[in-house]
């Protein structure tokens, strides 16, 4: 994103000290429940539809008072989760899946990214238009995480061999910068994270979704685990229609969404910010959550998860878990794209 550069580090820090303090439920003042959700990563444009929802009183008029966090890595939420140092978290589905196979008592209770927000990025003067292009070029990524891991199957569907497209290496903060200065020639990102920070240097990013492989994941979900749920199942459910009432309400009011994670996080490229709000908005529906409701999952979907897990990401014995170890709706309401949501009055 682009703030003055000289206060980019100091705005994520201040974030970080803003939404810090004491985690856990119990009482507030008031007498609503204090509740804590953290993050996938630090505070980004992406996040604002989170914002908006507290902003717009969704949680208030459940009783909730929530904490927002800054998270520092998908497995870092999950840890946070299990070991109850926070009551909620938003971390990949992927992470999440292969966390509980190894132990963690942690359960998918909404899936906010009904599509994952994985893609190829590219500068709109690079020659690359479309998949095709990308055939002999070099792509950046980050050494580690479920998406490179999962880069195969990209070139399992393109019919590819592994030394059609170079992949170099590169820290998380060096990649949009490397991507200018054409050190190479695209990005494997999320594009609802690199996509608005390229906008903001001025770009209109070439964006390729890996979903138009037909390679359709799940994306970032909301965990609990599993003794919030079976202690406190009536905050979990009060959590769940807040967001996703606050979440739809949101996206159908960028405008409002944008001028709440401002007033909350000041710094951000405007254009970054209505970028990423209106991807992330994107990635809502997927042809299945359409007549289930927004946030729910199937057994089919989450087998078709594990699948990928076991292939890709190194997920040993699967058959020691099930759809219903990983995921519940239990705590859902139908929410359908044709609904309106109206924020609460004040």
């Amino acid at each position: 994103m682009r703030v003055k550069t000289s206060g980019a580090a100091a705005m994520l820090a201040a974030a970080a000290l803003v939404a810090t303090g004491c985690s856990g439920s119990g009482a507030a003042a008031d007498g609503s429940d204090q509740a804590t959700l953290m993050l996938d990563v630090a505070v980004l444009p992406k996040h604002a539809p989170f914002y908006a929802a507290v902003d717009a009183g969704f949680f208030a008029e459940e009783g909730i008072d929530l904490e927002i966090m800054p998270g520092s890595g998908s497995a870092n939420t999950v840890a946070s989760v299990d070991t109850g140092r926070v009551d909620f978290g938003w971390a990949d589905f992927n992470v999440s899946l292969l966390n509980r196979a190894q132990g963690s008592s942690i359960q998918q209770i909404n899936l906010v990214q009904a599509q994952s927000a994985y893609a190829a990025l590219a500068l709109p003067d690079s020659g690359i238009s479309d998949w095709d292009d990308l055939k002999g070029k070099t792509v950046a990524t980050e050494g580690n995480g479920a998406m490179v891991s999962m880069w195969p199957a990209v070139l399992d569907t393109l019919g590819w061999d592994d030394d059609e497209v170079t992949i170099v290496s590169a820290a998380g903060e060096a990649k949009i910068p490397g991507l200018i200065s054409q050190q190479w020639d695209a990005n494997l990102a999320l594009s609802v994270s690199d996509g608005p920070m390229l906008v903001a240097e001025g770009y209109d990013p070439v964006i390729l979704p890996w979903a138009d492989l037909g390679l359709l994941y799940y994306g970032n979900g909301i965990i609990a685990s599993d003794q919030t749920i079976s202690e406190d199942p009536e905050l979990v459910e009060r959590f769940n229609r807040a967001l996703q009432r606050g979440f739809a309400w949101a996206c159908a009011h960028q405008d409002e969404t944008a001028q709440s994670f401002t007033d909350a996080v000041p710094g951000f490229d405007e254009a970054a910010l209505q970028s990423a709000i209106d991807g992330q908005c994107e990635l809502m529906w997927n042809d299945e959550n359409v007549e289930t409701g927004f946030g729910t999952m199937s057994d089919a979907g989450v087998e078709k998860q594990i699948e990928v897990a076991v292939e890709y990401l190194g997920l040993e014995n699967p058959e020691s878990i099930s759809p219903d170890d990983i995921y519940t709706n239990d705590f859902l309401e139908p929410l359908v794209p044709e609904d309106v949501v109206e924020a609460p009055a004040e």
